[in-house]
């Protein structure tokens, strides 16, 4: 498992719509189908939301302009139920940003979060007409999140004993020159840490000591695959285990963002994706496939903790579960099969699968992001 890579500035990005089940639009994009609604709405913590001058219903582009001297998020709210239409994101000083809306007659306003600024609610605007609404999703906050988040790392907790128990063992048979157990025993301790999913991103520095490409337990696969001695692959082993030791021994000094749970559902398949179903991190074992299945395990388990905030907000979960299930048939019926030996139709099964997975799982950071509303 690789720590994923920057998630690079989102400057405007409307999720919500994804949320239900239909297309996501981005800025970078075009907004076909949408017509110009008001092009001077101010973000400001003096005039937040002012310049809204032509409310109406249907879908519609709004031009928001930060005016104040911090960077902002701005979301479009229903006043009543605090849904969120729309947002955009780290929109700077200065700078303006076009954000698309799908509005049913009601009562909105704009919400401006500003950095070290409370948020700050816009005027009441009336929008009224036969347009239909588009979708919505109610904020999470931190009250929603936190529990998920502690039950979570309670998991992880027990997962990282686990570790630790299958990796003693692992350096054991190395050290006793029994390398036949070891390479059995190498798969069960790299299985159990592939599995953690959205906590390697709080592992800090030992992400990479524990099964970073050159360190860990690629470096003790590539010896015990590829007739190294004992003698030599005994440091590695030995390193290995006081570094998942270390790991254990700092874990409660660790957190898991509240934010990184959703977003890794998604990161941790796209990591399988690059780098396990194309083979690239198989170093001899040709095990590539089992890691994969781990990695749908610790995406299942980020699931799992999520799924009070997720059900109520996003009408294609069952088909996030539909394809975890289709994922997870193809990768059980080809463990133990190194990629480059599956037939070409299997991988492209597989690629299949794994591509419509990620595609469900996309919105899932978006409506888990915690969101400040008061």
């Amino acid at each position: 498992m690789r720590t994923p890579r920057p998630v690079p500035a989102v400057v405007a990005l409307v999720v919500l719509a994804a949320a239900a089940g239909v297309s996501v639009w981005r800025p970078w994009e075009g907004a076909a189908g949408a017509t110009a609604g008001s092009s001077g709405i101010s973000v400001s913590r003096s005039q937040c939301g002012q310049g809204w001058t032509d409310p109406r219903t249907g879908r519609q582009v709004l031009t928001v302009h930060n005016t104040g001297d911090a960077s902002a998020e701005v979301d479009v709210v229903e006043v009543d139920s605090q849904q969120v239409y729309g947002e955009v994101e780290g929109l700077g000083p200065n700078t303006s940003a076009q954000l698309e809306v799908q509005l049913g007659a009601g009562k909105f306003a704009i919400r401006c979060l500003i950095e070290d600024t409370d948020a700050i609610t816009g005027p009441t605007v009336t929008v009224s007409g036969d347009g239909q609404g588009g979708p919505a999703v109610v904020p999470v906050t931190k009250n929603d999140i936190l529990p998920l988040v502690k039950k979570y790392e309670a998991g992880v907790a027990r997962g990282v004993a686990d570790l630790v128990t299958k990796t003693d063992k692992l350096r054991a048979d190395v050290d006793a020159g029994n390398l036949g157990a070891a390479r059995t025993d190498w798969l069960a301790a790299h299985l159990a840490y592939n599995s953690l999913g959205a906590a390697y991103d709080a592992f800090g520095d030992f992400a990479g000591k524990i099964d970073g490409s050159d360190a860990g337990f690629h470096p003790l696969e590539k010896g015990l695959w590829h007739n190294g001695s004992a003698a030599a692959l005994k440091p590695i082993a030995d390193q290995l285990a006081v570094d998942v030791h270390g790991l254990q021994k700092d874990l409660p000094n660790e957190q898991v963002d509240p934010n990184d749970l959703g977003l890794r559902a998604h990161e941790i398949m796209e990591n399988a994706l690059q780098f396990e179903l194309t083979g690239e991190n198989d170093q001899g074992s040709g095990t590539s496939l089992n890691t994969a299945l781990a990695n749908l395990n610790g995406t299942a388990n980020v699931l799992a903790v999520l799924d009070p905030v997720l059900k109520p907000r996003y009408a294609d979960l069952p088909q996030v579960q539909k394809w975890e299930t289709r994922v997870r048939t193809l990768l059980t019926a080809h463990q133990n099969t190194p990629v480059d030996k599956l037939d070409h139709t299997t991988r492209q099964q597989l690629n299949g699968a794994v591509g419509e997975l990620l595609e469900k799982l996309a919105p899932v950071a978006a409506i888990c992001d915690v969101r400040r509303t008061g």
